[in-house]
C-alpha cells in the first residue's frame, strides 16, 4: 500500500486500542498512579505494561510492522515512523532489562525517558 493520508482505516476499534496504549506509554502520572500504585478507575478495570506490549505486539501488529498496518490501524507515514521509533525505544529496554521485570523496574531503567519520548510523539502523531 502506498503511504497517503488516510481519512480513515479498516480497524478504527483496533486504532482505538493502539491510541490508549500508546497514550498509557506515554503518561507518566497514569502509569504511577495504574500500573504501580493500581489505583483503578473502576471496577473490574485492569492495565499493566505488559497488557500494552501485548496490544502494540501481538495483538495489533502494529509495532511489529507499522508499515503494513497503513489503511486498517495507521493513516499515514507519520504514523509509521512514530510507531517505529516506539519500537525501537521499547525493543532497546526489553533487549537491555529482559522481559521479566516488575513494571515499577522497567520504569526506573534509564531506557524509560527514551519510551516515555518515543510514546509521546506517536501520541502526538496519531492524534493529528
Amino acid at each position: 500500500m502506498e503511504f497517503s493520508e488516510l481519512n480513515s482505516v479498516s480497524f478504527p476499534e483496533m486504532r482505538g486500542n493502539v491510541v490508549s496504549a500508546v497514550q498509557a506509554l506515554a503518561d507518566e502520572d497514569y502509569q504511577q498512579r495504574v500500573w504501580i500504585d493500581r489505583e483503578y478507575p473502576h471496577e473490574g478495570y485492569y492495565d499493566d505494561f505488559d497488557m500494552n506490549l501485548h496490544i502494540l505486539f501481538d495483538d495489533t501488529l502494529v509495532l511489529e510492522d507499522p508499515t503494513a498496518a497503513v489503511g486498517t490501524i495507521l493513516r499515514s507515514k507519520e504514523e509509521v515512523e512514530a510507531m517505529g521509533a516506539l519500537a525501537s525505544a521499547l525493543d532497546a529496554l526489553l533487549a537491555t532489562e529482559g522481559r521479566d521485570k516488575t513494571d515499577a523496574e522497567y520504569i526506573a531503567s534509564p531506557l524509560w525517558h527514551a519510551v516515555l519520548r518515543a510514546a509521546s510523539a506517536a501520541l502526538e502523531a496519531l492524534s493529528k
